[in-house]
């Protein structure tokens, strides 16, 4: 579990309202300190995925279905060839607490971090990866991918996939800068990763169950 000594309580206007997950409306929200989400969220084995974002907790649905599974395993066992190849380095993760920034505490996805991060988070520093993939549902509210896409940003992540199973279609993020990919088109964790890379159509294809 991430643990972040000295970190400050926020403060919110009155304004302020909490994410909620789709469907339900959303309710005015106290800021929480980081010592109490740690303690009061993070432990929590449900349905959600909280998140700690400038004091308020953003709940939404851990709605990651047998297909979203599966295509996060393609993409792992990808970058697992890489490293027997000796083509890539490091570690994609899966849900790592992370701090993108002071106040800004996310669980992406999928994440890669560098071997000389792992080091440093062994250490106990809280590191930000440089290529994050979010698999996006038709859960996930556009407002609240557009706010990790500006978190993510302002941290210093250098490329973003976002991927829409639904669409068959993946977004690639260079910082303010997005572009959309389909069918045989290929794309790349590049600079990051170079030798990531596979087609849109290789990211969303199904297998073929054995007879």
């Amino acid at each position: 579990m991430l643990k972040i000594s000295n970190m400050p309580d926020t403060t919110i206007s009155p304004e302020e309202k909490i994410i909620a997950p789709m469907g339900q409306q959303p309710v005015r929200a106290r800021p929480v300190s980081w010592k109490t989400f740690e303690k009061k969220y993070l432990p929590r084995e449900d349905r959600y995925k909280y998140e700690w974002v400038n004091g308020l907790v953003e709940k939404t649905e851990r709605d990651m279905n047998q297909y979203q599974t599966v295509i996060a395993a393609r993409l792992l066992k990808l970058f697992f060839q890489l490293i027997s190849k000796k083509k890539a380095t490091g570690i994609l993760a899966i849900e790592t607490d992370t701090f993108f920034l002071p106040k800004v505490h996310r669980r992406p996805d999928i994440c890669w971090f560098s071997d000389q991060q792992l080091s440093r988070m062994a250490a106990g520093e809280n590191q930000v990866p440089r290529f994050v993939i979010e698999i996006i549902s038709k859960n996930d509210q556009i407002y609240q991918v557009n706010k990790k896409l500006r978190n993510y940003h302002d941290a210093g992540v250098e490329v973003v996939w976002l991927l829409f199973p639904l669409l068959e279609e993946v977004q690639v993020v260079h910082g303010n800068k997005i572009t959309k990919h389909t069918g045989a088109q290929t794309i790349s964790a590049a600079p990051v990763l170079p030798a990531f890379s596979l087609t849109v159509k290789e990211v969303f294809q199904k297998p073929v169950p054995e007879k």
